[in-house]
């Protein structure tokens, strides 16, 4: 039986069909923050395919000089940058390095996170604040100095407009085991929403991704009880890291150009109809009927 949390290997992720043409992103400069992860690797992947050098960020060096080997080997220029994005003095420096090695930056991917469940009566201020500060505070630190160098480039006539990326999740709905998530990624979408117009007046874009339940080996950490509910969404699935790395080429490309302030929804419809439950469902909300029909657990 095949594994349903296995993600793409990176030979996969190379010989995956795109929507794209292949010189889409030629010349262009791709920052992407959390780039070892298996979402953070697709990205890398499909924009490298598609023509762009790629800057990578995160907190293991190991699983960044992977990322790099493996990009070189499909003849994509990297460069891979260990650091912690809640430092906003490191996160000055990672801007300053892409523009250093490559003399230009074009789209900066917010996709670096964390999380875990728990019950919102057992979360301790240190866990509350690692979550907040990666999801919260480290995309607004790379949103902030990544403008500040596109405003300055710009002004001395240097550069061209630039294009933020925020991955993030379902608004608006209930997120029960995950609240340092909830309130984080609400956050990280409410500010995308509002630079979106701040920065338009310097061609700046600011889009988000919802991320529904995607396959990944994360998945099995969580507890058995909440495996039922990975699938619940229109499409009676999980997603696939290369829907995240397509839809962000479509709002990086020419296809976004039109496209700003938006929240796009990559969720099989979860955003719509379905239920998430990491800690697994609660009685109290199991509304199946009974045997006399009375809705009665």
């Amino acid at each position: 039986m095949s594994d349903p949390y296995r993600s793409h290997s990176f030979d996969e992720l190379c010989r995956l069909p795109t929507a794209y043409r292949d010189d889409l992103f030629n010349g262009q400069v791709v920052l992407i923050t959390g780039g070892g992860g298996a979402i953070g690797t697709a990205m890398a992947t499909l924009f490298g395919r598609l023509g762009a050098s790629i800057v990578a960020c995160g907190r293991t060096a190991e699983t960044l000089d992977t990322l790099v080997d493996r990009l070189a080997s499909i003849e994509v220029e990297a460069h891979a940058v260990p650091m912690t994005i809640r430092d906003p003095e490191q996160v000055d420096a990672l801007i300053a390095t892409a523009w250093d090695r490559f003399g230009r930056l074009d789209v900066v991917i917010n996709n670096a996170g964390g999380q875990f469940s728990s019950p919102a009566l057992d979360i301790t201020p240190k866990g509350w604040h690692a979550v907040v500060e990666t999801n919260l505070y480290g995309t607004w630190y790379t949103m902030q100095a990544a403008a500040r160098r596109w405003v300055a480039e710009a002004e001395r006539g240097n550069g061209a407009p630039g294009n933020i990326i925020n991955i993030s999740t379902i608004q608006g709905r209930a997120g029960v085991g995950i609240p340092h998530t909830v309130a984080s990624r609400a956050g990280g979408v409410a500010l995308s929403r509002s630079l979106a117009v701040e920065w338009a007046p310097y061609g700046i874009r600011v889009n988000s991704i919802a991320v529904g339940v995607i396959a990944s080996e994360g998945l099995k950490t969580y507890p058995e009880e909440a495996k039922a509910s990975f699938g619940h969404n229109p499409m009676r699935r999980l997603g696939d890291v290369w829907d995240v790395a397509q839809g962000a080429a479509y709002l990086a490309g020419p296809t976004g150009e039109f496209v700003n302030g938006t929240h796009l929804e990559i969720t099989g419809g979860e955003h719509v109809w379905g239920e998430y439950w990491p800690l697994g469902k609660p009685d109290y909300f199991r509304l199946d009927l009974d045997d006399d029909g009375d809705g009665e657990v």
